[in-house]
């Protein structure tokens, strides 16, 4: 090993290099690279979406003045970026709209750094076939995803950016065709650089999202300097100083690394069908079983309880305000299911001002209240809880075990499709509808292309 430190094969870092390193397309069962492809296509969905999101232009405008450079295009907008700016902006799009995929038990967004990276590599010239591809994101994937696993400590930091950027250095490793070593020196320079805190989610400050596109330049930069030889630090999962004790805390990761290669955590991903956190979904989730049988008339509420896991309450349980961001609202419990009531579902839509600004929601809100469960595991999404009480003392419940879109309760290809040709609609432009189909025509054969370079000329 080109290091100071010689890494004993049993280290974290060392397994996950090697797995990067030796799985090839043909190792990857059936059900995984389906799922890849399920997402690639979601994620490619919502970053088009999020080109409407808010901040997008005038993130571009500025980094514009960050540097000269046409190397890749920003999705819809078609600007051309240096490939590290272009990944920033890519990333802000897939997020912006909170209508990304999650990895529930990793508590992350994986693929938003991932693809945010990817994209604007593929755009850069470079040559890479649609196995490839899916082996990139299947790989990117699970790199993050051990790390959130690992964790046994509540979430202190943004996990989708920070572990994130060490997804999409692996997929951009994979797919640059890095050795062990090479991947290693990559992680180190990605560790340098890592960034996200959960003050921006607090507040419902678009840096959030500009977090996740800032870990999607760091990959592409650690990629650019390992393949130079960077000697990088080595240690960075679980040395003295290393990611899962400065940034998560208690860890044991011997498990989640283990399964690496049997369990393919792209096959573990939740769907969000609404552009809210996923710890709203379940309340969406709830009101639409509810509203099946019920009416569920706001004058008629007397009160809500949602209770929700500990993450829930602690990351979505806050207040309704009376002119939230759009970022807050995205994940406030109480803004999020007065919508679901009053509008029987949530969209892109219910985030923009004059919904936001909207008297009935915010009247219907101030008696909607987060409650924290008994759940001891800090980091679960659901079980989930939903208890309305009407005027004539009715009382309507629900229990969500798997909320909607989880792999226990998944989206149809029909939905998938759908929210894809949704989220088409929504783009900052009018595009082509005919486009819309190649793409999902394209994604659906990845296998068979041998270049993939022209997938962003469809979407300007």
């Amino acid at each position: 090993m080109n290091s100071q430190i010689d890494l004993e094969h049993s280290n974290p870092v060392y397994i996950l290099a090697k797995f990067i390193s030796e799985t090839k397309y043909e190792t990857i069962p059936i059900e995984a690279t389906k799922a890849s492809k399920t997402f690639i296509l979601d994620t490619l969905g919502v970053g088009i979406a999020g080109s409407n999101g808010p901040w997008v232009e005038s993130l571009i405008k500025i980094v514009q003045e960050w540097g000269a450079g046409k190397d890749s295009r920003v999705l819809v907008h078609g600007t051309k970026l240096p490939k590290s700016s272009a990944a920033i902006v890519n990333a802000y799009q897939i997020h912006c709209l909170e209508y990304d995929c999650v990895n529930e038990d990793a508590v992350l967004h994986p693929m938003a750094t991932i693809m945010g990276a990817i994209l604007s590599e593929i755009d850069s010239g470079k040559v890479y076939s649609g196995k490839e591809l899916i082996t990139a994101v299947t790989v990117g994937v699970d790199s993050s995803s051990v790390l959130g696993l690992s964790s046994r400590s509540p979430m202190r930091f943004f996990r989708p950016s920070t572990a994130g950027a060490f997804g999409a250095t692996a997929a951009i490793a994979k797919l640059r065709g890095f050795n062990i070593d090479e991947i290693i020196n990559a992680f180190g320079a990605t560790y340098g650089q890592i960034s996200g805190t959960l003050q921006p989610h607090l507040e419902g400050s678009p840096v959030l999202g500009m977090q996740i596109g800032f870990c999607a330049r760091a990959a592409i930069a650690a990629c650019d300097l390992a393949k130079e030889g960077l000697n990088g630090p080595k240690d960075v999962f679980s040395g003295k100083y290393g990611y899962l004790s400065l940034f998560e805390g208690e860890y044991d990761y011997e498990k989640a690394f283990n399964n690496l290669g049997s369990v393919w955590q792209v096959s573990k991903l939740s769907h969000k069908p609404f552009p809210s956190g996923r710890l709203t979904h379940g309340m969406v989730d709830g009101v639409q079983r509810l509203k099946k049988n019920n009416k569920l008339e706001p004058d008629e509420i007397e009160n809500i309880r949602c209770i929700v896991p500990p993450l829930a309450h602690r990351l979505t349980g806050r207040p309704d305000i009376e002119n939230p961001e759009p970022n807050y609202a995205k994940l406030c419990i109480p803004f999020v299911t007065a919508t679901a009531i009053i509008e029987g579902t949530v969209d892109v839509n219910h985030f923009e001002k004059e919904w936001l600004l909207n008297k009935e929601v915010h009247k219907l809100a101030k008696r909607i209240k987060s409650i924290e469960s008994d759940e001891k595991n800090p980091n679960v999404m659901s079980p989930q809880f939903l208890e309305i009480f009407l005027k004539n003392k009715e009382i309507l419940k629900v229990t969500i075990p798997s909320i909607y879109g989880h792999p226990d309760n998944p989206l149809s290809d029909e939905e998938n499709k759908n929210k894809f040709l949704n989220a088409w609609k929504s783009a900052s432009k009018i595009l082509d509808p005919s486009k819309a189909e190649k793409v999902i025509s394209i994604v659906e054969n990845l296998e068979s292309l041998d270049n993939i370079s022209g997938l962003i000329d469809l979407t300007i």
